[in-house]
């Protein structure tokens, strides 16, 4: 055996993974996604190119974002389950530039693992191909780090890079934000990718991780690892037909502090809490961990994904169209 494979980083094992993994990505390159065939490098290169002339656009502008799953990891290891990480991973990110009215082009992953488990390795890049697909956008590239001195062997984390283009007079920045503007909420699918530190450390105190729970309809782990759900196509048309003058992706930090980011500092932001049923699983975790309704409201989306906030005038209509392709919405505050 070579040294450096004695030391823990098998070069072997990577060479293997980027076989395994080309099919992967070039699935992504789809003929029904016509940004794809501007991708001019296979998986591999140094870099990854992307032509950009944009002739649909007058003032394109590129959003980019880069983000990672936290701890919802563990929950992937303990299932031993991790074709569903990667699609949280590009559907977190997606939405993310999606509040600036972007849509995505392509997207970068990174992966570092204790020991590369090729298996692992090629289910975790399995769920990105399958989000970058459902999500119209091209996985051009990354990287794969072995790292046995800051890893156990079984442990990984990633992150992912995303770029998306939106034309300069459509970018939603919130400036347009006035008082009497309705916040429209849009239902998430669970935690999606935040809070689960203080949720494994409430809930595997005294449930095992395949423990069934009736109110849940499913296991502990099934429930954690729900996919991170993209909003890109009920919102984006909306965004095409509509004035949105602020769009929040409810993550860490809550409805409260994701949506002051966006919110011009002259005005507040009133939240009506009892204008959606809060899921089973916060209920589960605020009952179990005796967590006060304030920090419950500072760590979790408590079931609402994204907020628009529009004008009060065109609410009803928004919220029409967004049952027509589908998507439940409520009206959950307003701006004062």
């Amino acid at each position: 055996m070579k040294e450096y494979e004695k030391a823990g980083v098998s070069i072997s094992r990577g060479d293997e993974f980027v076989k395994r993994i080309k099919s992967l990505a070039r699935s992504t390159f789809s003929d029904d996604n016509p940004e794809s065939k501007r991708v001019l490098t296979d998986i591999g290169h140094f870099g990854a190119f992307y032509d950009i002339k944009f002739s649909d656009y007058k003032n394109p502008v590129l959003v980019s974002s880069v983000d990672g799953v936290g701890t919802k990891l563990k929950v992937s290891i303990m299932m031993n389950k991790h074709d569903t990480i990667g699609q949280d991973l590009v559907n977190h990110c997606v939405n993310d530039i999606l509040c600036s009215g972007a849509k995505p082009l392509f997207f970068l992953d990174y992966l570092a693992f204790g020991k590369l488990n090729l298996d692992v390795a090629e289910s975790i890049m399995l769920g990105l191909s399958i989000a970058c697909k459902e999500n119209q956008c091209a996985l051009i590239g990354g990287e794969t780090a072995e790292m046995p001195d800051l890893y156990s062997e079984n442990d990984y984390d990633i992150s992912g890079t995303i770029v998306g283009i939106v034309e300069r007079e459509k970018i939603i920045d919130g400036k347009l934000i006035q008082k009497g503007d309705v916040l429209i909420g849009l239902k998430s699918n669970g935690l999606h990718t935040n809070g689960y530190s203080l949720a494994r450390k409430v809930l595997f105190s005294h449930f095992k991780i395949d423990d069934f729970i009736p109110e849940l309809n499913s296991t502990i782990g099934e429930e954690l690892l729900r996919i991170h759900k993209s909003y890109l196509k009920v919102v984006y048309p909306i965004i095409q037909k509509f004035q949105i003058n602020g769009i929040a992706h409810i993550t860490g930090g809550g409805i409260i502090g994701n949506t002051k980011r966006i919110v011009p500092d002259k005005l507040n932001i009133s939240i009506d809490w009892n204008s959606w049923e809060v899921p089973e699983i916060f209920k589960l975790i605020q009952r179990t961990g005796q967590i006060s309704d304030e920090e419950m409201r500072e760590v979790f989306n408590l079931g609402i994904g994204m907020i628009l906030i529009v004008d009060k005038t065109i609410a009803d209509k928004v919220r029409e169209d967004l049952m027509n392709a589908g998507e439940e919405s409520i009206i959950i505050g307003e701006i004062k």
